[in-house]
């Protein structure tokens, strides 16, 4: 999955209606200008620190940019930072935020000043393992290539006290998902905010755990795809799981808030305010403002989570109260 995912997005520009999907901050302005008062007011009542704004696998820059203009409206101008491998879309960040600076990793970010970091369908991306539940126990799902087939196949079993208690004895057939990718990124940032100061706010599709289920999906053009097909030619993501997510940021040092669900987390931000100034502005797109707010609210509003993340001595980020 790691590397069929470094090979998608290095090579291409997978967003928007003539690419494989869209994500919040190309839908509408609103969600990254919410995103830049969310983090803008946090900076705000922390008592106006330098800081650092950091996005990670920031698309095209479209949130970056959306968010940027709304912080500075509200006086927060801090430097900005992109966690980007993909050259291709590093070409299109830079248009957008001309003076980001890029890293290929976590660890090269600064070490001077608090982080505030935003992550918006980046854990999704992260290589997932699999573990299958057979008669005879649990195994680890491996992938085998047969001619020129891939093929997931029942690895050696794995021992018992690697599942979570509550799921050992799920029916045959179960599947559990893991991310050890998922959880290095989280303590690495939790404990640059615990040291530095500063906040994250992770927005992705996922659940609370632990549960079963086989989520690992493949889109191209805006449609299912089988995962196993063209490695490299298509976006491969898994649910995220909030509950681990957050343990992570915990055993960090950080304090986790949530998750609640991305359509709280919008209408508490102010989104209907902003859709209806933004209608008020441009009449003859009002109906498309608000179909606009409508998908962001209603059609990924449940499935989308958010997660929040702040160091110790921080103050509680805005819509978790």
């Amino acid at each position: 999955m790691a590397a069929a995912n470094a090979h998608y997005y290095a090579t291409r520009d997978p967003l928007g209606a003539a690419g494989d999907f869209v994500t919040a901050p190309e839908i509408s302005q609103m969600f990254g200008e919410l995103a830049g008062l969310w983090c803008a007011d946090l900076w705000d009542r922390a008592g106006h620190p330098a800081c650092h704004w950091v996005e990670l696998g920031p698309g095209r820059g479209t949130l970056a940019a959306d968010a940027r203009r709304a912080m500075e409206r509200a006086g927060f101008t801090p430097s900005v930072h992109f966690v980007e491998t993909s050259p291709v879309l590093r070409a299109a960040q830079a248009e957008r935020v001309p003076h980001a600076t890029f890293h290929d990793s976590v660890d090269t970010l600064p070490t001077d000043a608090p982080l505030i970091v935003v992550a918006n369908e980046f854990f999704d991306a992260l290589p997932i393992r699999q573990l299958v539940r057979r008669a005879d126990g649990w195994h680890e799902r491996l992938v085998a290539c047969q001619d020129t087939l891939f093929l997931p196949i029942a690895g050696r079993p794995v021992p018992d006290d690697v599942i979570p208690a509550p799921l050992r004895d799920a029916a045959p057939g179960s599947v559990l998902e893991v991310s050890p990718a998922q959880v290095a990124v989280m303590r690495s940032l939790a404990a640059r905010i615990a040291a530095q100061g500063g906040a994250l706010v992770a927005i992705d599709y996922g659940h609370e755990g632990p549960a079963c289920g086989d989520t690992l999906q493949a889109v191209r053009a805006h449609g299912a795809a089988n995962p196993f097909e063209a490695p490299g030619e298509h976006d491969l993501t898994a649910h995220v799981d909030f509950t681990t997510l957050a343990a992570a940021a915990q055993s960090a040092g950080a304090t986790a808030w949530g998750p609640i669900e991305q359509a709280e987390w919008l209408v508490k931000l102010g989104i209907d305010a902003r859709a209806a100034a933004l209608a008020r502005a441009a009449p003859d797109r009002a109906e498309a403002i608000v179909a606009d707010r409508q998908r962001l609210v209603q059609g990924m509003g449940a499935l989308f989570k958010v997660l929040a993340v702040t160091a110790p001595g921080w103050p509680q980020p805005a819509a978790f109260a």
